[in-house]
């Protein structure tokens, strides 16, 4: 979605809600990054006043237009020191993996509470508009999930995915990671990720209601 058709689209109660789903995706997102790094033995984000659901410590301004205006952007990455863990490429994987995990937890508590919200939404006004911004923190949490799972650097999913590559490959993929990034970042903005993105984020989120659904039954 390009600048003239969001503002030809605009609406003042969907811009604000995405705002505030997009800062507390991001937020819990780079924040669970820090807290694993620090248990896994790096105080580097602890340090750097990361370990705080403070969405000016996480934010980038540029990032968050993008996030809003093509649905696609990014935070401040959160300090890590590979040389503090007992197991670099290991524990590496498992600060990489806690951002998207937070964010698919974040999608099913928002969705979770949203059937739960609807079965009084009729009767009052304010649940109805409560319901609307979970489901939309929800979509926004899960798509941010699936997309940072990509096995493509500088995304989290290609730190997961070195786990069974050679460390000779490894190595190589996080020496080139910014030119990587560069192309990423061409193949968002042509939108030809948006399909594949689109689709598996709904197969997710899919999944996850049957499972609210089950458990609400």
């Amino acid at each position: 979605m390009g600048l003239t058709s969001f503002f030809q689209n605009f609406n003042l109660f969907d811009f604000i809600i995405t705002i505030c789903a997009v800062i507390i995706a991001l937020t819990f997102h780079e924040l669970m990054h820090g807290v694993v790094a620090y248990k896994l033995g790096d105080p580097t984000a602890k340090n750097a006043g990361r370990l705080t659901l403070n969405p000016l410590r996480h934010l980038d301004p540029i990032g968050l237009i993008c996030m809003v205006l093509f649905r696609f952007g990014w935070a401040k990455p959160v300090p890590v020191d590979m040389r503090n863990f007992k197991h670099p490429r290991r524990d590496m994987a498992l600060v990489a993996a806690a951002g998207p995990l937070t964010n698919l937890l974040l999608g099913f508590i928002c969705v979770f509470f949203y059937y739960v919200i609807m079965l009084y939404a009729d009767r009052v006004v304010f649940l109805r508009a409560m319901a609307t911004f979970l489901m939309v923190l929800g979509n926004l949490s899960v798509g941010f999930a699936v997309f940072n799972f990509l096995p493509i650097p500088p995304l989290d999913g290609s730190r997961v995915a070195g786990l069974f590559l050679p460390p000779k490959w490894y190595w190589w993929l996080m020496r080139y990671e910014r030119y990587i990034q560069i192309g990423l970042l061409v193949l968002l903005y042509l939108g030809v990720l948006t399909i594949p993105l689109n689709w598996a984020r709904g197969w997710v989120m899919t999944g996850i209601e049957k499972i609210v659904r089950w458990i609400l039954l």
